[in-house]
Order: C-alpha cells, then structure tokens, then sequence
C-alpha cells in the first residue's frame, strides 16, 4: 500500500451541494496523497514530541530536581498532564468545531496547537523547579491535543467513507513511527533531556508544515455556526446513549479495548524483571528486552494497521475486523499470562501488535460513521477520545491491584484479555454500520 493509491480530485471548498457547505456535508471525493501525507506528518510530530517526554525526558527531568522523590515528581507531572489531556481534546475539538475562520476549521488549531507545545516543550528545558515543570507539561499536552482534535476531525470532514480506513490505517501508521522518533530523540541526547525538549519541539514543527500548506481546509459560513450559548455549549459534551445508542457503544469499545491493552503494557519492565526474569534465565537487561519488545510491537502495528485499514475499506465491512483484531489482542494477553518467558514475550509482543493495529484502524473509520452530526465532528471524536484517555489512569491502578493482591501477572493478563474480549462483544451491538 502507498499513497499513490488514493488518487482523486479534491472538491473546491467554495461549492456548495443541496444547500449545505461542503465544511457540513459528506464528503465524496477522495482525498489526495499529498493530503494524506500531511495528516500522517501531523500525527507524528504530535507523537514524536509527546512521548519522548513521557518515554524517557520527564524522567530524567524528575531526578535531576530530587532523585529520592523522582518517583512521586513524575506521578505528578503526568497525572496533571493526563487530567488537562482529558478536558482539552474534546474542548478543543468543540471551539474548532465553530471556528469559521477563512483559513478552515481545523488549521488554526493546528497552528496555534503546534506553537503553543512547541513553546511549551523549549520552556521545560529551563524549567527551574517542579511546579514550573508541571505547569509547562500541562501547556504542552494543551497544545498536542488541540492538533490532535483538529486533524482527526478533518479526516471525517474530507475523506469519504469508502477511503476512511486506509487513511486511519496510514494515520495510525504516523502516531507509532512518532513514538519511536520520540524514543530515538530520548536515547540521542543520551541524559540531557533539555537538548531532547528542544528536538521534540523542533519535531512538533516540521510536522505541520505540508499540512499547512496543503489542507484544503473549508471554511465555514458564519451563517452556518449556531449562535454560543454557554449552557447548550457544555451539555453538548454529554451525547445521549439513547438518542445516539451506536455513539455510546462504539465509545464502550473504545474504552474496554484501550484498557485492556493498557493493562498488558504498563507493567512490561517489572513483567520481565519479576516474572520472566528476564536477567537470570537469559542474561539480557530487562531494559533491553523493554526496548526489542516495544520495537517488535510497533513494526507489528504499523504494518497491520495499514493493511487492516485498506482491508475494511475493500470490503466495507467494519465490525467484523473490529471483533477479530479485539480477539487477537485477547490471545496476546493469555500468551503472557500462560508463557512467562522470554519467548512468550516476543510472541505476545507481536501478536499484540498485529491485533492492535489492525484496531486502531478499522475502529477509527467505524467511529467516524456514527458520529451524531457534522457540525460537531471535533467536539465527539474528542469525546471518543476520552476512552482512549481514560484508561491511562486506571490501567495502572488495576494493574497495581492485580499483581499485588489478586494473582500476579497471570490474573492481570487474564483479566486484560477478558476486557478486551467484552470490547469485541460490544461491537455487535452497533447497528449502523456493517
């Protein structure tokens, strides 16, 4: 699969069908690859100057202001982080939504996200105590999830239903590449994270810049944003699981999905120290083994998530793929919880990756078909974005009450893969799409 196989003309933005601007109506033209290319670049500098803090600078940071309170520095920082990340990507998905400016909807959160982290990210270099430190992460995750907001809900806005799986597979393809530029960034300043916040800024940068330049972004008419209202503007945040039944499961499977797939990874360092032992069975660093377990993953979800996506779209089947690559990931986790070897892991690893980025596509193109309305494309995907949020906070208390008090790793990845499993059950309640 390559770009150059989504040709097609773009609409003007200017042309008008049924009466509805093409910024509110379905789109039926498909998206070009230059298009294509600029949404991947956007997904990975977000990812890229996201989780090079988080992987490794954060860290670093945390234990250069107090070793002995690294720990706790940390679970602050990011705690903060995540609580802003849950508000800002809906909020921002919401003021994009009603942005009518001449530039499109979604480019000035692009641009004014991209400079607000970037900003953000040079500062942390110089952050001189915690609270400081802690106030810019919080800046930083403002302004990575009004990008993020902004460029997934353009893909709804341009691409039609028929092209939404390929382009999510390449989308998903550009968040996983930028994890791992972030982990290169991190392990390239070798300890001086405050270089490493100044090359996940300049990241964040170049990958908005053919965006900008080629977004084809439409404009929408002020005559076609409702008046603000305050109250209707915040309960437009709660979306009635009655009114909008597939909006509430498809956001369901979202959650238990990403929950039990966080539940699987978020003990991995300890999983090979404690239970693999890794160091004695095999003389490796259980560090080491972190780093070829992840890089097995991330090959394993870049390739199915391309594959997966351009799949779904051939065969306009949604829910299918959606359950089998849910079911894939439930096999991932009774692998680790059955084979606590070195083996096992690598095999875990890679089923877990296969399934996952087989998910994050299709579920991604299934969710942009139930979206309630095309005026409020941004606000709901961040609403959805919350399941995806959500379990990053609770995964590690879980996670923490398994292994230490309910069975070991074997109950936790047991219990993950009976999570991920009710995701799958949950799909085939959704009735709107195939």
């Amino acid at each position: 699969m390559s770009l150059s196989d989504l040709p097609g003309p773009v609409p003007d933005p200017a042309v008008v069908r049924g009466g509805t601007t093409t910024a509110l109506a379905e789109p039926v033209a498909r998206v070009r690859p230059i298009w294509v290319t600029g949404v991947v670049l956007v997904n990975l500098g977000i990812n890229a100057a996201f989780f090079g803090p988080l992987q490794v600078l954060l860290a670093q940071q945390a234990a250069h202001f107090d070793a002995g309170q690294k720990e706790a520095i940390l679970a602050l920082v990011t705690g903060c982080g995540a609580a802003v990340s849950m508000v800002a990507n809906p909020l921002f998905g919401a003021m994009s939504d009603r942005t009518a400016s001449r530039f499109g909807r979604r480019v000035p959160w692009v641009l004014m996200g991209a400079i607000l982290g970037a900003v953000a990210l040079v500062a942390l270099a110089g952050a001189p105590n915690v609270a400081v430190m802690t106030l810019l992460w919080c800046l930083v995750q403002a302004g990575a999830n009004a990008m993020y907001a902004a460029i997934t809900a353009a893909v709804p806005d341009r691409v039609p239903v028929p092209q939404r799986g390929t382009v999510g597979g390449l989308a998903a393809m550009g968040q996983t590449v930028g994890i791992l530029v972030g982990a290169l960034i991190a392990s390239l300043v070798a300890g001086n994270f405050a270089a490493g916040y100044w090359f996940c800024a300049a990241a964040l940068l170049a990958g908005v810049v053919l965006y900008l330049f080629k977004s084809d972004d439409q404009t929408l008419p002020p005559s076609e944003r409702p008046p603000f209202k305050m109250v209707a503007f915040l309960q437009g945040f709660w979306v009635s699981p009655k009114r909008y039944p597939d909006f509430a499961w498809a956001w369901l499977t979202r959650f238990l999905v990403s929950t039990g797939n966080h539940m699987v990874t978020i003990y991995l360092l300890y999983f090979l120290t404690d239970a693999v032992h890794l160091k004695e069975a095999e003389g490796i660093d259980p560090e080491f083994g972190v780093l070829v377990v992840t890089g097995l993953y991330a090959v394993t979800v870049i390739i199915t998530s391309v594959l997966g996506g351009r799949l779904s779209d051939r065969t306009g089947k949604r829910k299918p793929l959606v359950i089998a690559s849910s079911v894939v990931i439930a096999i991932a986790s009774l692998i680790l919880a059955f084979a606590p070897t070195w083996v096992g892991a690598i095999a875990g690893a890679l089923v877990l990756g296969i399934g996952f980025g087989a998910y994050l596509a299709v579920d991604f193109a299934l969710i942009t078909q139930v979206l309630p309305k095309a005026l409020d494309r941004g606000r709901d995907l961040g609403v959805i974005n919350i399941a995806n949020s959500l379990p990053q906070v609770l995964a590690p208390v879980i996670a923490f009450v398994f292994v230490k008090q309910l069975g070991g790793y074997v109950s936790l990845y047991v219990a993950a893969a009976i999570v991920g499993l009710l995701g799958a059950v949950f799909v085939v309640k959704i009735k709107s799409v195939d």
